[in-house]
């Protein structure tokens, strides 16, 4: 058990559920979780360990408390001077944002996730919210800028035209309307996040996790490149993923009605 396992008082909390479900609870209640130097070097370090773990499949994103996920940068800490403090080289801000991530990651999110929060849950794969969730970068109403991904991460998961309303307004989308537009993947009563986030871990998490990996490393891409390079990686993510040992191992557990015993390569 690492000392973030064992430690409540760490800003970071971090838990394994069902041998590959990493959970990463962000954990400064009396702000609201908003990000300082150590939270962001812990989010880092602990997205690593994820992301170096064989075992570990898929991950979730969430608050240790219920009613808010994250309300961004600490402006505390902006206002001391120390707001390079707040993103780290490899990472970003929060350690998170910029992370090269292969695993899936689930963004759990309670309340409000503006700002920061919300390009927190913006660099996350899915996002599964409460009823009582809203999204929005109000950054231009304070004379700021959402350097984190929001501006061009918000397009990319919105239509344009709302992407665009959001971003130059600066007003939040409720839970309903994200839900409405593809945002979010569930809207569910504020007490039933976790178990729908999990519901969805457990799903990905019982497929081949190169399966996973790789497929996903290309849809990434797919609003980036064009048609052609995404025919060309393709073919060559079909080549590595066709030969791999999992790719023998699902058919054969297919066809003797069992459960297959990924190895991951």
């Amino acid at each position: 058990m690492s000392a973030d396992q064992a430690d409540t008082n760490a800003v970071v909390l971090y838990e394994i559920i069902d041998h590959h479900i990493a959970v990463l609870r962000l954990n400064r209640p009396e702000k609201r979780n908003a990000v300082n130097g150590a939270l962001a070097r812990s989010l880092e370090a602990l997205v690593q360990q994820v992301e170096a773990d064989a075992q570990i499949r898929v991950a979730v994103l969430t608050s240790s408390s219920p009613g808010f996920f994250s309300a961004g940068a600490d402006l505390g800490e902006i206002a001391a001077g120390r707001g390079r403090e707040l993103g780290t080289r490899d990472g970003g801000f929060a350690g998170f944002v910029d992370y090269p991530k292969l695993k899936p990651w689930i963004a759990a999110v309670s309340g409000p996730a503006l700002a920061g929060g919300c390009e927190l849950a913006l660099a996350c794969d899915m996002i599964v919210c409460a009823e009582d969730s809203r999204f929005g970068l109000p950054e231009v109403k304070r004379g700021l800028f959402a350097a984190a991904g929001g501006v061009h991460r918000l397009p990319r998961a919105l239509p344009r035209a709302i992407a665009l309303e959001l971003i130059a307004t600066g007003d939040p989308l409720d839970a309903a309307r994200a839900e409405r537009y593809g945002l979010v993947n569930a809207v569910v009563p504020a007490g039933e996040v976790m178990d729908r986030a999990l519901t969805l871990a457990r799903a990905i998490s019982i497929n081949a996790p190169l399966s996973v990996r790789e497929s996903l490393k290309l849809a990434r891409l797919a609003a980036e490149l064009s048609d052609m390079e995404m025919r060309r990686l393709s073919a060559e993510t079909g080549k590595v993923v066709m030969t791999s040992e999992d790719a023998k191992e699902g058919p054969l557990a297919f066809l003797q009605k069992r459960a297959p015993n990924w190895v991951g390569h």
